[in-house]
C-alpha cells in the first residue's frame, strides 16, 4: 500500500462532486497528540479521513465538520479541557468544544467545507432547453439533460423522465422547458424530485391546467407549491436565448437567496 495522502482524497472527492470539509489542526497548547498542520477530511456521512489526534478531537470536528458541510460556512473550533470551559464560544470567536482526555492539551482547528455547485437539471429538447443548458454552463452549475439533447457541456443525462440515479438535493434546481413534448410527465417527475426550486417554462394558464391534472391524480398539493411557473424574471425576452437568461437570473436569485436555508442545528457544542 502506497503512502496515503490527504490531497489524493480531497481530489478524489471534488471529482465525484461528494461534499465534504476539511479539517486542518492550526495551533496546539499543553500536551496533545494532534500535531499543527495536520488535516483530514470529513465526508457528509461524518466519515473522518485522516489523523487529528485523539477521540475528543475527533468527536468534535466530526460535529463541527457535518454542520460545516450544512451550512457552506468556514469555522474556527476549539476543543480543550472540560475544567477550562468557561463559555462555548471563546472571546476570539472559535467555537468551544469540551475535551474529557487525559492529556488536558487544547486543539485550534479551521474547518473548511467543500461543496460542488448546484444540479441544473433541464427537461426538454427545444430551443429554450437548449439555450437554458448553455447559460447554466456558463454560469458553472452541474447542467444535467436528457439523453436526446446533444449537449457537450452535460453533467449527466437522464432517460425519459427518470431523475432516480442522479442524487438530486434540495439545493438543486429543476427546469421543465418541454414545451409540448411529455409537459404532464415531465413536471410530475420535476415535482417529485427533491429541489426545493422548480420552475416550468410555460403560460400561467397551462401550467394550471397540467397542476389541475396532477390535483386529479392526487399529488400532494405541498408539492405543486414550489411550482414556479412562467419560469424566470420579467425581463420581456422573447427569443429562446433572451428567455434562458431569464430563467437562469432567477436560478441565481435563488441560490443567492436560498444560501443559508439550512437544517435545524443544535446549540449544544461537547465532545
Amino acid at each position: 500500500m502506497g503512502k496515503f495522502d490527504i490531497f489524493d482524497t480531497i481530489d478524489a472527492l471534488r471529482r465525484k462532486g461528494h461534499p465534504f470539509c476539511v479539517a486542518t489542526v492550526v495551533r496546539t497548547a499543553d500536551v496533545t497528540s494532534a500535531k499543527a498542520g495536520a488535516k483530514a477530511v470529513i465526508t457528509d456521512q461524518g466519515e473522518i479521513i485522516g489523523h487529528l489526534g485523539g477521540a475528543c478531537v475527533q468527536r468534535a470536528v466530526k460535529t463541527a465538520g457535518v454542520a460545516a458541510i450544512e451550512s457552506g460556512d468556514p469555522a474556527m473550533i476549539r476543543v480543550k479541557p472540560s475544567d477550562k470551559v468557561v463559555s462555548l464560544v471563546d472571546e476570539d470567536g472559535a467555537q468551544v468544544f469540551k475535551s474529557g482526555c487525559p492529556s488536558g492539551g487544547t486543539v485550534d482547528l479551521l474547518i473548511e467545507p467543500f461543496a460542488p455547485p448546484p444540479m441544473l437539471v433541464i427537461f426538454g429538447n427545444t430551443p429554450i432547453s437548449r439555450a437554458v443548458a448553455a447559460h447554466g454552463d456558463l454560469a458553472g452549475y452541474r447542467v444535467v439533460v436528457p439523453e436526446a439533447m446533444e449537449f457537450s457541456g452535460a453533467h449527466a443525462r437522464f432517460e425519459g423522465c427518470d431523475l432516480a440515479g442522479l442524487n438530486l438535493a434540495a439545493r438543486d434546481f429543476v427546469v421543465v422547458a418541454s414545451q409540448g413534448a411529455q409537459d404532464l410527465a415531465s413536471l410530475r417527475a420535476a415535482l417529485e424530485s427533491p429541489a426545493r426550486r422548480v420552475s416550468m417554462v410555460a403560460s400561467r394558464r397551462k401550467a394550471e391546467a397540467l397542476k389541475g391534472k396532477l390535483a386529479a391524480e392526487s399529488f400532494p398539493a405541498e408539492k405543486m407549491a414550489r411550482l414556479k411557473s412562467p419560469a424566470g424574471l420579467d425581463l420581456g425576452g422573447v427569443d429562446p436565448q433572451e428567455i434562458a437568461l431569464s430563467v437562469m437570473a432567477e436560478i441565481i436569485q435563488w441560490r443567492n437567496a436560498d444560501k443559508h436555508i439550512t437544517e435545524e442545528a443544535p446549540h449544544e457544542h461537547s465532545a
